[in-house]
C-alpha cells in the first residue's frame, strides 16, 4: 500500500494539471457563440447606497485570437453616446479606445492605464476586456468549497501582463457546469481589492450567456451591477462593424 505521503503528492499533482485545465473548460462554456448583440443597464452605487442607473447597448464578435466588443451608453444625458471599443489578443496587450461625444473624438486607453474606473464604476478597463485562460498563470492547487449551496473548485490565478492592476485573483467555478461563480481581485499591494459575483447564466444553443455581475469594492464601499437582456447570439456582424470609425457614428 502506498504511504500516505505519496498518496497527499499524487493527489496534488493532480489537482495542478486540473487547475489550468478547468479554467479553459470554464471558458469553452462560453465559447461558440460566433457573434451577439444584447441590451445592458448599468446601475451604479454609493458609499451611501445612492444609485445611478444607466443603459446601454453592446454588441461582440468572437475570434481566435481574441473577441471585439463595442459598448455604447444610451442614457442618462450625461453619458449619452459614449463608446468603448475593445480588440482582445491572448497573446499581447488589448487594444481600446473611449469615445467621449462632447470632445467628438475617440481616445486610445494606454495599457499601462487599464487599471483605471471604467466610466465612473467598480468595472477597470482590464475588466471590460475577455480575461481568457491563457492570460494566466495557475496554482498547483485547488480546494473544494461550497458556494450558495453550490459545490465548486476554489483556486488562484495570477495575471501575466506586467500592466495588470491585480496581483491574483481567487476564482470559484461550479464543478457541474464549469460556470464562474465568484471572483476576488487583489491588488498591486496584494490586498483585497473587489469581489464580482457572476449569476443569472441562460444557455442559448449551447452557450452559456452571463446575465449578472454584481461588482463590490472593498476599499472604496463602491458597487456596480451590470446586467445584460434581449440577448442574441449569431447575429450578422463583421469586422468591419468594429473599427474606430464605427465610434464616431
Amino acid at each position: 500500500m502506498k504511504s500516505l505521503m505519496i498518496m497527499i503528492l499524487s493527489f496534488s499533482l493532480l489537482v495542478a494539471i486540473t487547475n489550468k485545465e478547468l479554467s479553459k473548460k470554464s471558458d469553452a462554456t462560453t465559447d461558440g457563440f460566433i457573434s451577439s448583440k444584447s441590451d445592458m443597464t448599468m446601475i451604479l452605487i454609493n458609499a451611501n447606497n445612492q444609485k445611478t442607473v444607466r443603459k446601454m447597448k453592446s454588441v461582440v464578435l468572437e475570434g481566435k485570437n481574441g473577441d471585439k466588443s463595442l459598448m455604447e451608453f444610451l442614457t442618462p444625458a450625461d453619458v449619452k453616446g459614449t463608446k468603448m471599443l475593445t480588440h482582445e489578443h491572448i497573446d499581447s496587450d488589448d487594444d481600446q479606445w473611449l469615445y467621449l461625444p462632447a470632445l467628438k473624438r475617440a481616445k486610445r486607453i494606454a495599457s499601462s492605464n487599464k487599471s483605471g474606473s471604467f466610466m465612473g464604476s467598480e468595472f477597470s478597463y482590464e475588466d471590460t476586456a475577455n480575461s481568457s485562460w491563457e492570460k494566466f498563470t495557475y496554482d498547483k492547487t485547488l480546494e473544494d468549497v461550497v458556494l450558495d449551496s453550490v459545490k465548486c473548485y476554489k483556486g488562484t490565478r495570477y495575471p501575466t501582463d506586467e500592466n495588470s492592476g491585480y496581483t491574483k485573483q481567487i476564482t470559484w467555478i461550479d464543478k457541474t457546469t464549469y460556470l464562474v461563480k465568484k471572483i476576488e481581485y487583489f491588488d498591486r499591494k496584494s490586498e483585497l481589492l473587489k469581489t464580482a459575483i457572476f449569476t443569472d447564466w441562460k444557455k442559448i444553443d449551447g452557450v452559456y450567456l452571463m446575465g449578472r455581475i454584481h461588482m463590490t469594492n472593498h476599499q472604496n464601499k463602491k458597487q456596480t451591477i451590470l446586467k445584460w437582456t434581449n440577448r442574441q447570439i449569431k447575429v450578422a456582424l463583421q469586422d468591419k462593424d468594429f473599427t474606430k470609425r464605427k465610434l464616431k457614428r
